[in-house]
Order: structure tokens, then sequence, then C-alpha cells
């Protein structure tokens, strides 16, 4: 066992733990730290009470327990640190084409590593966690997803039922080439169509091909105050189709958030990977492929991870029948809605007529 030193006295950090003195050392080296444990055993040794030594080495009595314990199974060796490295290295859990994978979904889709992750859970039974797609896309260099100015968060509202209302808005996406956009405001069902203008004939027919496409009734179509909407013959039409024509408040563009965010969704992740200069791009086809992909194979997190046919499928069984829908429309209160009218109505009501 431990004992005294030479000169018959125990060394001087031993001596200082005797006066009762408070040292704080700064143990630096791995030998300042053993000299240290090999003195609180020698105390130990002298007083033979844990509580007592550990008391006047200031140290708590499980540590002097453990250096004891590990001194006797050990010896000397027992005092030093041991490593703290883990025993078993963690396997590389990404192969190689997992990594190609990870960095085609992001040039093919435009993904950040959330969706990546969820991504290849769903399609390809892989499951990495996001900062683990975080650190292939770092290690590979590939520049972030470039994040949209936020506007202003604001509470937003779901319909329970598929048709119940339907978002329409109109954005020019290239040389005269403007994308019509329809969403269900409870599937995020789209209707996306090219049209070299707005005008009321473009209005007009791809109001047609929302009827026609949805497969569901229509009960409501929200717009804003654009001419190519709030004009006679376009909602003539809808009335012709048991369809309300509910345009959103003046300077409310909020109101119609769930098309608008879906356009810019167009923008980020389809228009962007678009070779506009190909002279041989079909833009229409191309379009209608991207329609096809968001509706049935896009997870959207506002629908908790599911697709848009997914919540189709879900809420299938609420639709109303078509008879249904006509039993409740009341052609008194759908008046058609001039459109200066209706600016002037609004401007008197706030004030501003």
């Amino acid at each position: 066992m431990l004992g005294k030193s030479a000169e018959g006295s125990y060394p001087y950090f031993h001596q200082l733990v005797l006066l009762g003195t408070s040292v704080t050392y700064h143990m630096n080296t791995q030998a300042q730290q053993i000299r240290a444990r090999e003195n609180w055993l020698k105390l130990y040794q002298e007083l033979g009470s844990i509580t007592k030594t550990a008391r006047r080495c200031g140290i708590a009595r499980s540590t002097l327990h453990r250096w004891l314990t590990r001194f006797k199974e050990e010896g000397k060796e027992g005092l030093k640190d041991k490593s703290k490295k883990p025993h078993r290295l963690a396997r590389l859990k990404v192969t190689d084409e997992q990594e190609q994978l990870i960095l085609q979904i992001r040039r093919q889709y435009s993904y950040g590593q959330k969706r990546i992750s969820t991504h290849l859970l769903r399609h390809h039974q892989i499951k990495l966690s996001t900062t683990t797609v975080w650190r292939i896309l770092q290690k590979h260099q590939v520049a972030p997803v470039k994040k949209q100015r936020r506007h202003i968060k604001r509470k937003r509202y779901n319909r329970p039922v598929p048709g119940d209302r339907v978002q329409m808005d109109v954005t020019k996406v290239g040389p005269k080439i403007y994308q019509f956009t329809a969403i269900d405001d409870c599937t995020r069902l789209r209707v996306l169509r090219l049209y070299p203008n707005k005008t009321l004939n473009s209005s007009l027919s791809f109001l047609q091909e929302v009827i026609k496409t949805f497969p569901f009734p229509i009960q409501r179509i929200q717009t804003d105050w654009g001419t190519e909407f709030f004009n006679y013959d376009f909602q003539e039409v809808l009335a012709e189709n048991y369809i309300k024509f509910r345009p959103i408040k003046p300077r409310s563009p909020h109101l119609n958030g769930k098309v608008e965010h879906s356009q810019q969704t167009d923008k980020e992740e389809f228009y962007a990977l678009l070779d506009k200069k190909d002279q041989q791009l079909d833009w229409k086809q191309a379009l209608a492929q991207w329609e096809s992909f968001y509706n049935q194979e896009r997870l959207h997190s506002s629908l908790h991870g599911k697709t848009p046919w997914e919540k189709f499928l879900e809420v299938k069984s609420t639709i109303p029948t078509l008879e249904q829908i006509q039993h409740q429309y009341q052609q008194k209160k759908e008046t058609i809605r001039a459109r200066n009218s209706y600016i002037f109505q609004w401007q008197k009501k706030n004030n501003m007529a």
C-alpha cells in the first residue's frame, strides 16, 4: 500500500490538508492529478474514514470511493484518467449511394434538409435525420435554398370539405406567359394552366378547366379584384354552375394566401429549375408534370406530411352531391357584382370615397 515519503512525512499537499488550509490547484497535467489522488488515498489510510477524508480533502465521498475502488482493482494505473473516446466508434450510417441520392433530390426538387429527410423515408425507405442530411449538403458545399422574405404570419383557416372554397389567381412566369392557378382550400389539390395573356377569354377557359378537372363539385370561388375575374361573363358562368363568387377584401392579398403561397412554391421548386432559354422546352407539358407531382407526390407540412391526393381520399366521404349544392344555392343572393360599384361601396364603407 501507499506509505510515507523517505523523509518520514507526507508530501506538501498532504501537510496542507492536515493543517486545514484550503488550497486550489490547477492540475493541468496527468502527473499532478495522479499525485493528488495518491494523497487522498494516503490520508484515507491514516484516518480510516471515507467521510472524514472526503471532508478534509474537499471532495465528494463518491469521488473518493471511485478512486479507492480503481486503485484496488488496477493499482497505480487505475489513478489515471481513462480515455473519453467511445469504446466502439459509431458506424458511418450514410453510404455513398445515399449521399448521391440526397444530392439528386436537392438538384431535382430544390428541397431543404427537412423535406429531403421526409422524401427519403416516404419514397426510398431510408431513415436519416435532418441533421445528417444537412451535414451531407454541407460536406458537398451545396448552396442553401434561397428563402423569400417572410411576411407577417397570420392565422389561416381551412375549410373541412373539398370544393367548399377554391382560391384562384394568375401570375406572370415568362414573356407573354401567364400561369392561372386554382387551389382547393381543404385538400390543396391544384389545377394549373398557361395562357399567353390574362384576358377574359383566358380566365373563362381556365374556369372551365377547373370545373372539369377537380374531382368534386365547387361551391365557392375566391379571387382578388383583377378584371380577368371580376367581370360579368366570368360571374355568369359561375352562376350557371351554382358556384358562389367571393372576391377578397381590397388590399388584403393575405386572404388569398394559399394560392399566393403555392405560386411562390412554383417559382422556387419548378420554374427555378427550368432552362427557359431552351427553344425546345414545352412549357405546358412541363407544367402538367409538375401539377401531377404536386398533387400526388409532394408532401405538405400543412397537411401533416400527406400529399393533396391522400388528403382528398381521407375526406372524400364529406363531399356533398351536386344536387345538394344546387339546393343550397340561393340565386337571389348571388347577384352579379359590378367591379367599380363594388369598389365604390367598399371605399364608402371605409370612408375613402
